[in-house]
């Protein structure tokens, strides 16, 4: 299902911004280490969004399938 990866990747990429203007804007006012560690996550998150956005799920049908089954029902 496209929306349900969508979903996931819009929820990691809004995590990643969160991460980032919190860590520079609000908590290197208090810790600039803790601030510095949360960018560092923040860095981390697009690639396994991105990796997450392109999983095959079981139920999806890819670019290369022509949707033929064999006699097991699998394709």
């Amino acid at each position: 299902m496209y929306t349900r990866r969508r979903h996931r990747y819009l929820a990691l990429m809004a995590v990643c911004l969160v991460l980032f203007v919190g860590g520079g804007g609000f908590v290197r006012l208090w810790s600039v280490p803790l601030a510095v560690a949360m960018c560092a996550v923040a860095m981390v998150i697009p690639p396994v969004a991105a990796v997450v956005a392109n999983r095959r799920e079981p139920d999806d049908r890819w670019w290369d399938e022509d949707g033929r089954r064999d006699e097991d029902g699998r394709r």
